[in-house]
């Protein structure tokens, strides 16, 4: 908890010491007796006697035994990795390569295990090591190298609510990566001999499932049977994702159950059923580290283990004591797979089916045909098959409930049709695993019978890729708002009630509990039926008067009194520029979106519309695009096709880029209303909230057009102002200062330095009329551009600017009041 909530230790045993405190003072003084003359249903004392059940001196004992252990390990984890290298230090090491590799778009990426360096803490810690495809080496699993390197420390989150990499790594014991110069390999086969042997297996289904099927089934069935993802495209991930199908691809208990069922048949009587199990264990075993340890895989295979081990010892198996013996097991091993979406999602599956499996089946049994006109048409073979699919269906039911709003937390999607295609995919993904698994050993005794085969496969595969293209329908794809954790805890308390009292309900045996829980649901329903028969029904009328006069009133006081502030956030997009604004008024505003030319990674949908859903909001009421260049317009490009958008305002454009000619295409099919603003417009906002626009003017610069011709303009809000500058130049900055000088118009509290701080940008002239406080600077870190520039730099510091960069400081907030005072909070 520690850990996941980051609070400290401390607060946890004052927690408990507090309730232990008013335990044995509500003991002592006899408080949980219960006057027996007379009833009440809202006095505390009543539930009491349900707490003690689930807080007593053991209970406590227990937690405070386990925080210590688990707080042990932490620190002693994190501790690796205070202790590890800094960024860009020189690093010179022996390590052994444990994977063959992945190739990205510049590099390979292998991991590698140091084995000795200069900093003994070092040793047997785990890295990746980026190395160029130009000077890549052909490194293997069990080489032996000699690196010289630079270290890149992994970079935390850029934004509010942003994803960590550093977080995400520690959750694979990785603690960095070195950007290999040289490489040396000093020996060969070095490995662990079953370790080497898995892999070398590995590498064999690889080579033979891409002989048997064409490039796009053989990675899905690898994804399916391995959980290797990495040569699926990403259009067929996308898809599975939006159709709700991305477990699909992810190995887990389902492949479990498959390899424990099939082992069964093979062997029971051959071996008998002892033998038969003590297999199964080494299968298990055996495919979790073929599957690369992946959390869901490694649940799975210890709960199955658990049940196994203890029919073999003839002791009855208890899936709560598995699934959390597993769990405590995998955080020993490290603590920082709590924060696993992987291991979230398969816990909460698994739990959920448990939960509420039988309650959703039965709800689904229940349902007949009353229709008497089909009613005898439907034969005994037909009941079989619905009586199948309402099985699958609450499977997925349940799951879906328990895992639903981890999805929203993490990926904010929700499609309509998730039911229909885990339905299918579920009925499909049964004959393509055992169908799969079988060819795949067959093609290791006789590869030209496999091809055969793999034809009749292949059928299969496309019909689950043309299941994913549901993704494609209207409304399978619904951008969700990230939720609260005070939500997502609310929407677990009301399944649990709910399922717990319909079992009350529907059940047929209760337990003692359950029956009294059953008669105070009935107390309380006598109760205010008879509170509202007495004293509410009389005065319906006057209760909805006061009622709709408090809300009157309560709204007329949060607009009068309650002050809201102007928010600006200068979003860390990489190498680009973007801001997001949210009025006083709760109107937001956004302004350029960053972009990138990288064909894996696209900034609008991987950062901006994460970022703007995880601040609370879907629709977008003003967008300004300062220029087409990609690293302003890229991402917003992705925002106007799933946002909804009111208006946008660009500059008259004389160059038809591509860029342009998408943002027709959007703009044209979502009906989204576009302004070309010059010189000398005005953008109200709202009260006292309006944009000047000061350039371009109607005569445009021949010289690199998209840069020089690009928005300037300048937010004003009370006695605050701040200078939008887009990409312009030098030649842009000369024309303004000559059309303003003798004006007040470009004087601002904050700049937003022009051109991401190149040289060619941010002139004396231009500086001495805008006076600055604050610069704010959009810029990745790193950059090919070595932006920005140190000349500039220096120029701002001269002259006392206090700078904040995107690079640096990752996203910046400033927060103006009601009275235009400005505060700016980076979030490094």
């Amino acid at each position: 908890m520690g850990l996941y909530f980051n609070f400290s230790i401390v607060f946890l045993y004052l927690f408990i010491v507090a309730i232990y405190i008013i335990k044995n003072k509500l003991i002592k003084n006899n408080t949980i007796k219960i006057k027996k003359e007379r009833l009440n249903l809202l006095n505390p004392k009543r539930y009491f006697r349900y707490f003690k059940l689930f807080i007593n001196s053991k209970i406590l004992i227990v937690i405070c035994i386990f925080s210590i252990i688990s707080n042990s390990i932490t620190i002693f984890q994190n501790r690796k990795y205070e202790n590890l290298y800094k960024d860009k230090e020189e690093i010179n090491a022996v390590a052994l390569v444990v994977n063959n590799g992945e190739e990205k778009e510049y590099n390979y990426v292998y991991k590698i295990k140091i084995l000795s360096s200069k900093r003994y803490e070092t040793k047997n810690t785990y890295l990746y090591l980026k190395v160029n495809k130009k000077n890549d080496n052909n490194l293997k699993y069990g080489d032996v190298i000699n690196i010289n390197g630079e270290f890149q420390e992994p970079s935390n989150k850029r934004n509010f609510g942003g994803f960590s990499y550093k977080d995400y790594l520690k959750t694979i014991k990785i603690y960095g990566t070195i950007k290999a110069k040289t490489i040396e390999i000093l020996e060969e086969n070095r490995g662990n001999f079953f370790i080497s042997f898995i892999n070398k297996v590995s590498n064999c289904v690889e080579k033979n499932v891409q002989n048997i099927l064409n490039k796009k089934e053989a990675g899905m069935l690898m994804g399916l049977l391995i959980g290797d993802t990495t040569n699926i495209d990403k259009q067929t991930e996308d898809n599975f994702k939006i159709s709700s199908l991305s477990h699909i691809l992810a190995v887990s208990g389902m492949q479990v159950t498959y390899i424990i069922s099939v082992m069964y048949f093979l062997f029971k009587n051959s071996l008998g059923k002892r033998k038969t199990r003590i297999i199964i264990i080494i299968s298990l075993i055996f495919y979790t580290i073929l599957t690369g340890f992946q959390p869901s895989i490694v649940r799975a295979s210890i709960m199955g283990i658990l049940v196994i081990v203890a029919d073999l010892v003839y002791r009855k198996s208890d899936f709560l004591t598995s699934i959390f013996f597993s769990l405590l097991i995998m955080l020993i091993y490290n603590p920082y797979l709590i924060t696993s979406v992987g291991l979230q999602l398969s816990y909460l599956g698994t739990i959920g089916i448990v939960l509420f499996y039988k309650t959703i089946f039965k709800i689904l049994k229940n349902i007949k045909i009353k229709n008497r006109k089909y009613k005898y048409k439907i034969n005994k073979k037909l009941i079989l098959i619905i009586g199948k699919i309402k099985e699958i269906l609450a499977v997925t039911i349940s799951a879906s409930i328990a895992v639903f709003p981890v999805m929203l937390l993490y990926f904010n999607l929700f499609g309509i049709y998730f039911l229909i295609t885990n339905l299918l995919a579920s009925i499909i993904i049964g004959p393509i695993t055992i169908f799969g698994t079988a060819i795949l050993i067959i093609s290791f005794i006789y590869m030209p019978l496999a091809k055969i085969l793999g034809g009749a496969l292949e059928v299969f595969i496309d019909f689950l890729i043309y299941i994913s293209n549901f993704s494609k329908l209207p409304l399978a794809k619904i951008y969700v708002i990230t939720p609260k954790v005070f939500q997502i805890v609310a929407f677990y308390i009301i399944c649990i009630i709910s399922n717990y009292v319909y079992k009350i309900y529907n059940d047929k045996n209760l337990n003692i509990t359950q029956i009294r829980f059953k008669n105070l649901i009935a107390l309380y329903k006598y109760k205010i039926k008879e509170l509202y028969n007495k004293k509410i029904k009389k005065y319906n009328f006057k209760i909805l008067s006061v009622f709709l006069v408090i809300i009157i009133i309560s709204n007329f006081f949060n607009s009068l009194f309650l002050s809201r502030n102007l928010k600006i956030y200068f979003v860390d997009v990489g190498q680009g520029d973007c801001t997001f604004i949210v009025t006083p008024k709760n109107k937001t505003i956004l302004i350029d979106g960053g972009g990138s030319t990288s064909s894996t990674f696209d900034v609008g949908e991987n950062t901006l519309i994460p970022y703007i859903l995880d601040r609370g909001y879907r629709k977008i009421d003003l967008v300004f695009i300062s220029h087409f260049d990609y690293d302003h317009v890229g991402g917003i490009l992705k925002v106007l096709e799933e946002f909804k958008v009111d208006r946008v305002c660009i500059p008259k454009q004389e160059e038809n880029s591509e860029n342009y000619q998408k943002f027709l295409k959007i703009v044209k099919e979502k009906n989204i209303q576009v302004i070309v603003v010059k010189s000398g417009n005005k953008v109200n906002i709202e009260n006292d909230l309006f944009f000047d626009i000061l350039w371009p003017i109607e005569e445009q610069i021949e010289e690199n057009k998209l840069n020089n011709n690009a928005i300037v303009m300048k937010l004003n809000y009370k006695n605050f102002t701040m200078m939008f500058t887009g990409d312009i130049e030098e030649e842009a900055e000369s024309s303004i200062v000559n059309l303003y000088k003798n004006t007040n118009k470009l004087k601002s509290s904050v700049l937003k330095v022009a051109h991401h701080g190149s040289k060619t940008s941010t002139t004396d002239e231009f500086l001495e009329l805008v006076k600055p406080k604050i610069a704010l600077i959009g810029v990745g870190k790193d950059n090919l551009f070595k932006h920005p520039s140190n000349e500039i730099i220096e120029k701002l510091e001269n002259i006392d600017i206090k700078i904040y960069r995107t690079d640096l400081n990752g996203e910046i907030e400033i927060i103006i009041n009601k009275s235009g005072k400005f505060n700016v909070k980076p979030l490094y």
